[in-house]
């Protein structure tokens, strides 16, 4: 089944702007992402989705593939689904959506989301990590736990599955993973996804996942052993750029 890699790039991020173009390794952020993609080799092809023509420019100039996507759309999955519907992609049956601020995107959870997918496991595949017990109530470190045949049963901000007796702590931890936030899905599954309004549970977690299980599309969970975070903050950036320069330094020596 081919698949396509769509990288999103918004450039107006809050926290850290312009982040597209900002320098890791001496290149912009979103060329040290696909490069990192194609690297890995699990996509057939790759290509960013951009709202604004400076990232454009700087795709363009690299030879990168790159399409400038309308600049309204409320998520990184609705700029995914605008490429991945244009003719010259029609051929493609797996889409993979890595974000745009992840050079250090994880082989085993990219490829443990396709394989879900691509095995005929779930129409959608995503995955997971073990989570730190410091990490359980901390809304901004998204929870998920899975069912026997490792389906998604719910994601959540909120610690799950609730601890009622302190006893069960061991159990709780076991339980609960860390979701990674790669996603493949069907092209049908893709264009279902951003078809819905948002579904009301999706509104009060402020999860997007959360609105194909609503309607329900099972979403897969590939369990890995470890995975990296995306750059978000001028802290992430510099921690960023000194584990390049670090990397690009043994590779050399």
């Amino acid at each position: 089944m081919p698949v396509l890699a769509v990288i999103p790039a918004r450039l107006d991020a809050t926290r850290l702007p312009r982040k597209p173009l900002r320098l890791l390794g001496g290149e912009p952020l979103i060329v040290r992402v696909y490069q990192r993609v194609v690297a890995l080799g699990i996509a057939d092809h790759v290509v960013v989705a951009t709202d604004h023509i400076d990232v454009l420019a700087a795709c363009e100039s690299r030879g990168i593939p790159v399409v400038l996507t309308r600049d309204n759309h409320p998520s990184g999955t609705d700029r995914v689904a605008e490429v991945a519907a244009r003719p010259e992609f029609a051929r493609f049956a797996v889409i993979v959506n890595v974000q745009g601020d992840e050079p250090f995107v994880s082989r085993d959870a990219l490829a443990g989301a396709v394989a879900i997918v691509t095995r005929g496991q779930a129409p959608i595949g995503t995955a997971s990590i073990p989570i730190p017990v410091s990490a359980l109530c901390t809304p901004d470190v998204v929870k998920v736990v899975s069912g026997d045949d490792g389906r998604a049963l719910y994601f959540s901000r909120a610690p799950i599955p609730f601890l009622r007796d302190p006893t069960d702590a061991d159990s709780q931890h076991a339980l609960a993973r860390q979701h990674v936030g790669v996603y493949a899905y069907t092209r049908d599954a893709l264009q279902a996804w951003v078809g819905w309004a948002p579904h009301p549970l999706e509104l009060v977690e402020r999860l997007e996942q959360l609105r194909p299980m609503a309607h329900g599309l099972a979403i897969g969970v590939a369990d890995v052993s470890a995975a990296e975070g995306g750059i978000d903050t001028e802290d992430d950036l510099e921690r960023a750029n000194l584990r390049w320069n670090t990397w690009h330094t043994n590779t050399l020596s």
